[in-house]
Formats: structure tokens, C-alpha cells, sequence
């Protein structure tokens, strides 16, 4: 079997620092082969896990198929965190005895031509610090996990489709993609101004007649495209309000990135889905208090969110810029790694991730009676926002995916990346 290549984010770091908050908020799926070997190591008989509690919890799906997942405790933490924060199977039989799950997270892989592609989960508060040693000094690391990822003797995929109805070959579509990455590159310019330079180029090769345009002449067509964005879109514009109906979709988008969505905090039962129903209500008024979807954040005035918030520092530039970059990089925002939807749809709720978590951020200063926005507030916000981005099925859902198309279609994407930006 050929060795695996693999892709390797070129500007960011990473390690673990124990912070345990991956502990705290995942439902950990494992195997048949994994919850054997968890039994077998005996936890009932050691007095670490208390009597009561269970270690692994199996449920059926509707066709009757069998799950099983660790359990968790009353706050949503896993059962096998310890006290100090740390993992008790990683502490008793070493990091190899852990399921798979937790070993891959916050790394995450996609094929990417004949290449698999590392992406990282910004989910992690390691990851948005940049805190660690370079991922391309971790190969020998990253390559293991890779090789229990990735299926033995794995066979070429297609591409992501540009469109719904454009199929592009592999090169074609990488040829995209590193334009995407170095229209959004340069760290001298403001993210928001790099976002709506590279919506302009997008949305002409979204509309694009690719009968004749491919291969060299999709290279010259980017070529032409990438160099006239500066031209054409020269500075941030001026704000202007997004529409009351793309408003409404944003909030409902907005609303579920926000939702801080534990086994342990689900709530299944009449009431639980009327509360939701309500939250939805609140959220498409727009009017009054915002619900209370995260425990980090207060039930403040929606019309506290819409005010000017101030100019985003160096510091969430730079956060910005890479996590889009790794993202894009990684292919970690179409196809097999976002709902397998295709590449510009992908790329559209990528965007819609900026004002996303500026308006999180917005809420979290809201709440702690600040009406400027800091760098640990787009940290915190952006970490709530892609722990569900591209995760949670809520956001795989037809309506989900109909929201952001909705929102580009009418013009509003750009629009609501100049509201939130200021």
C-alpha cells in the first residue's frame, strides 16, 4: 500500500493542555471492538466511577441499529474525567487505550485529491490560542492517527461539486480552492474586506458557463478574477442594515451556533421541544430578551447586539484569518467534510461563520455589561460557533442549508459581514 500523504496546516499550532473541555461537551461514539475493551478494564471493581454511574450507554436508532457511547455525568462531562481534569483510561493504560474518538479530536481529515487533507476543530481552546509546537513538526504523530482514520487500501473520490450542477476534476477544484486561500492571505487587510473581495470572485464563477472554461483557461479565468477583487471592491463599504427577512435567517442561524448541546443537557420531552419551539419564536422576532441558549450567556435585549461594538483587534484579525485558512486548506467546508454539500454553498456558510460570532461576541459582551467587544470574546464565541459548524445535524438540514443560500441569494451575506464588523 503506497504511504499515505498527507496536507498539513502550514500556520497552526497545536497541543493538548488539559483543558478538558472536549471532556465536557462531546457525546464519545465508539466501537463494538472499544466498548469491549473499556469493559474489559474492569472500572466497576477499581472505585474510581461510582457505583451507580454507568460507564457506557447503548442505544438503538430507528432502524433498530445499535450505538454505543460513553456515558457522562450530570454537568455533561465524561465519566471517565477525573477530578484534576484529566482522563482516567488515558491515566491507567496510556493515551493508545482511549477510543479513537478522543485521540483524533481536534484534528480532522478529508480527502483532498490523492492527499488527505488536516484540518483542526477551532472548538478547542488550544487551537484558537495557537497555543503548542507547529503541526507540521507532529507528522510522525499526525500520521498515526491518520492511519487509523483512514481506510486501508482507499480509492480516489471525486471532487466536491463547485455547484450543484458544475462537476470539476480534482486539479481544477484545488485550483479553486488555493485561490480562496490566498485571497484571504494577506494579513495586512481586514478580514471582513478579504471576505468581500472574495465573495465578488466567487459569485462570477458561480455563474460561469464552464462548458469551455476549464483546466488552463479556469487557471486564467481565477488569475483575472482574484487580481480585479481589489478593484472592485477597493474598501470595506459603508453599513447598511440586512433585510428583515435575512435578518430573521441569520438570528435562527446564529441561534443554533449558540446552543450549548450536551447528552447530558438534551431534553427530549414535551417540554424540552416546546422550550426549543419558543427559543426559535424569540430568535425569528427578533423583539425583546434573547433566549437563554448558553449558560455563558445572559438573556440580554436583541437591539443591545445591533449597536457598533468597535474596530476588531490585531489579535482576532489574526484568528480569523487562520481559521479560514485552515478550513480552506483543509477542505473542511464542503463534500464529505460539511453535509456533502458543494464548494460555493460550503464556502457561503463558511462566511456566514464571521458575523456568526461577532454577533456571539457581541452577546457575550452584552452580558458582561461591556459595549466593546475584546479579543476573548471572539475567542469564546468562535470556539461555541465551530463546535457546531459542520457537526451539529441540526445545520445538515434541509432548512439549515436553505437558510445561507437564502441569505446569499438575496444579497445579504456581504451585507450582514459589514453589519457586525463595526
Amino acid at each position: 500500500m503506497p504511504r499515505l500523504q498527507l496536507e498539513l496546516p502550514t500556520i497552526q499550532n497545536w497541543n493538548c493542555h488539559n483543558c478538558s473541555g472536549c471532556c465536557k461537551q462531546h457525546g464519545i461514539f465508539i466501537t463494538e471492538e472499544e466498548k469491549e475493551r473499556i469493559e474489559s478494564q474492569n472500572w466497576a471493581a477499581s472505585n474510581e466511577i461510582p457505583d451507580n454511574m454507568e460507564t457506557i450507554v447503548t442505544e438503538r436508532s430507528l432502524i433498530g441499529k445499535k450505538k454505543h457511547r460513553l456515558a457522562q455525568q450530570e454537568d455533561g462531562s465524561c465519566v471517565f474525567l477525573d477530578e484534576q481534569g484529566l482522563c482516567r483510561i488515558h491515566g491507567k493504560f496510556g493515551e493508545k487505550a482511549k477510543p479513537l474518538a478522543c485521540r483524533i479530536y481536534p484534528y480532522a481529515f478529508h480527502p483532498k485529491g490523492n492527499d488527505i487533507s488536516v484540518s483542526l476543530r477551532f472548538s478547542c481552546p488550544s487551537v484558537t490560542q495557537n497555543l503548542g509546537k507547529s503541526i507540521t513538526r507532529q507528522n510522525k504523530e499526525v500520521r498515526e492517527i491518520a492511519e487509523l482514520v483512514v481506510p486501508e487500501g482507499r480509492k480516489q473520490s471525486a471532487a466536491p461539486k463547485l455547484t450543484n450542477k458544475v462537476q470539476l476534476t480534482w486539479e481544477e477544484t484545488l485550483d479553486v480552492v488555493n485561490a480562496l486561500d490566498e485571497s484571504l492571505a494577506d494579513e495586512k487587510r481586514p478580514v471582513a474586506l478579504k471576505l468581500l473581495r472574495t465573495y465578488f470572485w466567487i459569485d462570477l464563477i458561480q455563474k460561469t458557463n464552464f462548458k469551455n472554461i476549464r483546466g488552463e483557461r479556469l487557471k486564467e479565468l481565477l488569475n483575472l478574477l482574484t487580481a480585479a477583487a481589489p478593484e472592485e471592491v477597493p474598501t470595506i463599504p459603508e453599513p447598511h442594515p440586512p433585510s428583515k427577512v435575512a435578518l430573521m435567517q441569520f438570528r435562527l442561524l446564529a441561534g443554533q451556533y449558540a446552543r450549548k448541546d450536551t447528552f447530558a443537557s438534551m431534553d427530549t420531552s414535551a417540554g424540552g421541544r416546546l422550550k426549543q419551539l419558543k427559543s426559535a419564536t424569540q430568535l425569528s422576532s427578533g423583539t425583546g430578551l434573547l433566549p437563554k441558549l448558553h449558560p455563558d450567556l445572559n438573556e440580554v435585549p436583541f437591539e443591545a447586539l445591533e449597536g457598533t461594538f468597535g474596530k476588531l483587534s490585531e489579535e482576532s484579525e489574526e484568528l480569523f484569518t487562520r481559521y479560514f485558512r485552515v478550513k480552506i486548506q483543509g477542505m473542511h467546508f464542503c463534500g464529505p467534510a460539511y453535509y456533502n454539500i458543494n464548494l460555493i454553498d460550503g464556502l457561503h456558510a463558511l462566511m456566514l461563520v464571521f458575523p456568526a460570532t461577532l454577533w456571539i461576541a457581541r452577546w457575550r459582551a452584552v452580558t458582561h455589561a461591556r459595549s466593546k467587544i475584546n479579543a476573548e470574546d471572539v475567542r469564546e464565541a468562535l470556539q461555541i460557533v465551530d463546535h457546531q459548524h459542520g457537526y451539529s445535524p441540526v445545520l445538515g438540514t434541509w432548512g439549515s442549508r436553505k437558510r445561507v443560500t437564502t441569505i446569499a441569494q438575496m444579497g445579504d451575506l456581504q451585507k450582514l459581514i459589514v453589519w457586525y464588523q463595526r
